[in-house]
């Protein structure tokens, strides 16, 4: 039977300040009314400690409910577009500080498609007996790239993490299939440029200029057709059809 990637354990760390729709109507013209039957949306976490502290502790969660020790991995990925630094990774920090010593170690950018790209580069890689146990985690730590005179964008972003250990399945269970793709073409409908070589150094960063600029009504219309397209491609590959499915989990 065909080997899959399975996942065994999972763990997330959730900050614990909240930023509620409340607050935000301190801050801006909105309100709790407005936020809500726009997004749904009623609190987002805010996180006063890094991007790696968070990816660190879901990664410790996902391996405890994996019953695995971190040094039985074989990888480490992480996926973010908000690392607190470019170099080292994250990843690489994740795997010094969870003692996974002999596990490789890379991150991911695919902003908010991370995770089901990682999904799929982790899944390729057991599927071809590259490695056997994988840790994914998805951490971003957005809040620092909102500018809260924008109601239209902070609105929606908040921080945290998640994490998955993945294992080789000889029993057919795991990734059944997956569907990726990109359309460079928008890119513009989302854009944070303090992060890159663009930007000159500076001590603060204007938020005016370097806060994450999101066109969301066109990346909602872009994102309804490009998952249903792509949901329609994964089942085919997969042998299924929707009438298989019980539960479909879409990006907020």
């Amino acid at each position: 039977m065909q080997t899959r990637a399975e996942i065994t354990g999972w763990g997330k760390c959730v900050p614990p300040v909240s930023l509620s729709n409340a607050d935000l109507e301190r801050l801006m013209d909105t309100s709790d009314e407005w936020i809500i039957e726009r997004t749904g949306i009623r609190n987002r976490q805010l996180s006063h400690v890094e991007t790696t502290d968070l990816a660190e502790l879901a990664a410790r969660r996902a391996l405890a409910c994996a019953g695995m020790d971190a040094a039985d991995l074989d990888l480490v990925v992480v996926a973010t577009c908000t690392p607190e630094i470019l170099c080292p990774s994250v990843a690489a920090m994740v795997q010094h500080r969870i003692g996974a010593s002999n596990a490789g170690a890379f991150d991911l950018n695919a902003a908010c498609s991370g995770f089901v790209y990682g999904t799929s580069v982790v899944a390729g890689m057991i599927e071809s007996g590259f490695a056997e146990r994988v840790l994914l985690v998805g951490a971003e730590k957005l809040h620092f790239a909102m500018d809260y005179r924008d109601r239209g964008t902070s609105i929606l972003f908040g921080d945290g993490a998640g994490a998955a250990v993945f294992e080789a399945s000889g029993d057919g269970a795991g990734v059944l299939a997956v569907d990726l793709g990109a359309d460079g073409g928008k890119g513009g409908t989302m854009l944070i440029r303090s992060m890159g070589s663009m930007g000159e150094p500076s001590a603060t960063n204007d938020p005016a200029i370097h806060r994450l600029h999101f066109e969301g009504q066109a990346v909602f219309k872009i994102a309804v057709q490009g998952i249903a397209a792509s949901a329609v491609r994964v089942l085919d590959r997969a042998g299924l059809t929707t009438d298989d499915v019980d539960l479909v989990v879409p990006h907020q």
